[in-house]
């Protein structure tokens, strides 16, 4: 069986090839007889068809902004289409039910809504949705802004109780690789490795690492929808001010839950940890690093 990721230099697809820039792998990838690299850009169409010829299913790994995720991929689910080996396509990315959203009120989901409908229009291609809540590793890193490892301080929005799925990147990945190799796999599936709130992760932490955390509340989910939204009709240009919020907030309204039809069982050779299983893995000094410090 030949599966095509499409994007193998970002964080996630070198935990699973087609990528932008060889240098980025690590020397165990592209020294594997097992892997044949092809190199291009989203937009070269000769490249993307020698990179999916022949293959049985591609995986779409992709990051960036909508003309790439939108454009980029109808690009390649086009080409896909047009190779008869090609029975399936695993469309990105995975992060929250999207399926849950309304267009315009997760706006880095909208284009993955625009994916899944142009998918199903087409009839030589098959589409396969993978599902994961939130990944773990970035709860602890600056982007979301909620743990200070300063001071061992976990901040939030909300009540501090809210349900926050998850699951490791690694986890997810394994997953995914799981679903490639599975002649059967379609339509949505939901994976999840744990749940736990704030306040659940903040006690965890003092167990694994025997040290005091203190939690701090922000404000309700109210006021998060107010400030995210100031933050962006302010200055919409500055996305990185306000995106993180826009996630927690879906992350956490209840809006977007993975659930409660999970395919775990079916994939049971993976065995993903939970929240605690996830701070086993990482001491303290590189916990707040640990989303900047995957690799293969």
């Amino acid at each position: 069986m030949k599966v095509g990721i499409a994007g193998i230099t970002g964080k996630f697809a070198r935990h699973l090839g087609y990528f932008r820039n060889s240098s980025k792998l690590p020397d165990t990838l592209r020294s594997s007889l097992k892997l044949e690299l092809i190199q291009g850009n989203a937009f070269d169409n000769d490249a993307i068809l020698s990179f999916v010829h022949s293959c049985d299913v591609v995986v779409f790994c992709y990051l960036d902004d909508d003309k790439l995720m939108v454009d980029g991929q109808k690009l390649l689910i086009n080409v896909c289409g047009d190779e008869p080996s090609v029975t399936w396509y695993v469309a990105s990315d995975w992060a929250l039910d999207y399926t849950k959203l309304e267009l315009g009120q997760l706006f880095p989901k909208c284009p993955m809504i625009h994916i899944k409908a142009y998918i199903e229009t087409k009839q030589d291609v098959s589409g396969v949705y993978i599902l994961i809540v939130g990944s773990m590793e970035p709860v602890f890193s600056p982007f979301f802004n909620i743990f200070d490892p300063e001071s061992n301080t976990f901040q939030y929005w909300g009540e501090g109780d809210e349900a926050m799925g998850g699951i490791t990147y690694d986890d997810a990945a394994k997953f995914t690789a799981a679903v490639a190799a599975d002649p059967n796999a379609s339509g949505i599936l939901k994976f999840v490795g744990g749940c736990s709130s704030i306040y659940k992760i903040a006690q965890t932490f003092e167990k694994i690492y025997g040290m005091p955390a203190t939690v701090e509340r922000r404000g309700s989910l109210d006021d998060l929808y107010k400030h995210m939204h100031e933050l962006s009709s302010s200055n919409p240009q500055n996305v990185y001010i306000y995106v993180s919020l826009f996630f927690f907030y879906y992350w956490i309204n209840d809006q977007t839950l993975i659930g409660p039809e999970l395919v775990n069982a079916r994939y049971s050779e993976v065995k993903p940890v939970d929240y605690e299983g996830n701070m086993y893995k990482w001491p303290r000094e590189p916990l707040a690093t640990s989303f900047f410090s995957l690799t293969m």
